[in-house]
């Protein structure tokens, strides 16, 4: 569950020295089209003891499109191609899909990605600044997310960390390393076709 969850969370990357973190998201939706990063993930329980790591890579293209890969331990693909979000697991060889429109509220990546209606799914606030950072919380309207909110840890030039909290107290923290703003994604990156003998779970 973790996987699939958080595999969705995406980075942003601002410009703004001066602005507050609202300010910084409203920044990234007009001038970031595509970016991306490899990242390293860790999960801790509600005792704070760390109980998962894992790392992998993603690229994300607005509106709504992203790439999601686990390299280690457990390798896995998420994929958003704008319409649908599809989460292959591949030591299951399973399929699991999805319409974007009715995941936004529990898919962090909806809300990263800029996609529609993301006021709709979030209720976002300026979370105040510390050690030189802005801190902005984005809290799902829907009751049935897989989390309570994501808190995300903003400098100057992007996004430093990201901290999702989910019901059972389990909190995951993403750090992005080798950040590229813009760059030239290929289309197929976000395409998706369930592999041979897949199971394929959930809407078409």
């Amino acid at each position: 569950m973790q996987r699939g969850l958080l595999g969705f969370s995406l980075m942003l990357v601002f410009s703004s020295v001066e602005a507050g973190s609202l300010d910084r998201f409203q920044s990234y939706l007009k001038s970031t089209q595509s970016a991306s990063a490899s990242f390293e993930q860790k999960v801790y329980d509600k005792n704070g003891k760390l109980v998962q790591e894992s790392s992998g890579h993603f690229a994300l293209q607005r509106p709504g499109k992203f790439r999601w890969t686990y390299a280690k331990p457990h390798p896995q693909v998420i994929v958003g191609d704008g319409d649908r979000v599809w989460i292959h697991d591949q030591d299951l060889n399973q399929v699991t899909v999805r319409k974007l429109a009715r995941t936004i509220g529990s898919t962090p990546a909806a809300l990263l990605a800029g996609a529609a209606e993301i006021d709709k799914a979030f209720e976002l606030s300026d979370a105040g600044a510390k050690d030189g950072l802005e801190w902005l919380d984005a809290r799902p309207r829907e009751k049935e997310a897989g989390f309570e909110r994501i808190r995300l840890e903003l400098s100057a030039e992007g996004v430093e960390a990201m901290e999702l909290v989910d019901h059972f107290g389990q909190t995951t923290r993403l750090r992005f390393l080798s950040v590229t703003r813009n760059p030239r994604i290929d289309a197929n990156t976000f395409r998706f076709a369930p592999p041979k003998g897949a199971d394929v779970l959930g809407q078409d």
